[in-house]
């Protein structure tokens, strides 16, 4: 007959003692900086309504240079919503339906965005994954293509913030969100102007809007007006880990994205809050 014990194991853990909601006292156990999982990677987020709305005389020269990108960086190529989403949110709103359901619904846009241009860059191997192939199997498959495209928007659905109306974290959100959580080489958000503005330069007052090369995260946040991605994205990049800095180009030149992911500043560098450790 087998003898048993009543004894209790205990696990050795700095955190056993302690209530997680402390700051103070998680910081020395959490506090370190986490490892960089995929360091040799490139997010690139191409704009829904600046361009792929904008048909093949947008998409088509982007395809061109992400196609002549590939033997120098492996990418992970996410795509945002436009104008459908605009008119999703709409009759949602009209509806009466919450926030959290809106966000799925703009959501597919994103991803079906993101099937257009995989299927564009098909013949270079690359194709579509969905969120969860990217949270788990996205380094099996940059090791058989050099690229995959996906949804930038964050798969929050019924989990999104009721803070606003209009789900508040969207493509751009979820490209940081990503690039971020991966240790990435670097995020580029591709839009159809040169960058940020103190003004919006398609905007009424246009023509008084001053660029801005370089500014950080919280120096933005204090300034009001359009900017062209979303302004939850700045809360977001203060609280960042790995990427120190977001690079916005206008993807209607050509050559601007190339020479942004070869480290060149030819667009809006924002600095974020995260630091060299």
């Amino acid at each position: 007959m087998s003898e048993t014990t009543s004894a209790i194991k205990h696990v050795a853990s700095p955190l056993a003692r302690q209530t997680l909601l402390d700051g103070d006292l998680t910081t020395p156990v959490a506090g370190k900086k986490p490892i960089r999982v995929l360091p040799w990677l490139q997010v690139v987020k191409i704009g829904g309504r600046s361009i792929m709305d904008r048909g093949s005389d947008a998409i088509l020269p982007i395809v061109a240079e992400l196609r002549a990108l590939l033997p120098e960086h492996r990418m992970l190529i996410l795509t945002g919503a436009g104008v459908r989403a605009r008119h999703l949110y709409s009759v949602g709103l009209d509806l009466g339906l919450p926030v959290g359901s809106l966000q799925p619904l703009a959501a597919s846009e994103a991803g079906q965005n993101g099937h257009i241009l995989a299927l564009l860059l098909a013949p270079d191997g690359v194709s579509y994954v969905e969120h969860s192939t990217i949270a788990s199997q996205l380094a099996i498959h940059l090791s058989a293509a050099r690229a995959v495209v996906g949804s930038a928007f964050p798969p929050y659905h019924h989990h999104e913030f009721p803070t606003a109306r209009i789900p508040p974290h969207r493509a751009d959100a979820g490209a940081f969100l990503v690039a971020d959580a991966l240790g990435a080489a670097g995020l580029t958000i591709v839009e159809d102007v040169d960058g940020v503005y103190s003004a919006d330069p398609n905007g009424p007052t246009g023509t008084e809007a001053t660029f801005l090369p370089e500014i950080s995260s919280a120096d933005l946040g204090r300034q009001e007006g359009t900017l062209p991605f979303d302004r939850a994205l700045l809360e977001i990049m203060d609280n960042a880990r790995h990427i120190e800095r977001v690079q916005v180009v206008n993807g209607r030149v050509p050559g601007r994205l190339t020479a942004a992911l070869r480290g060149e500043h030819v667009g809006t560098i924002v600095h974020t809050g995260a630091r060299q450790a």
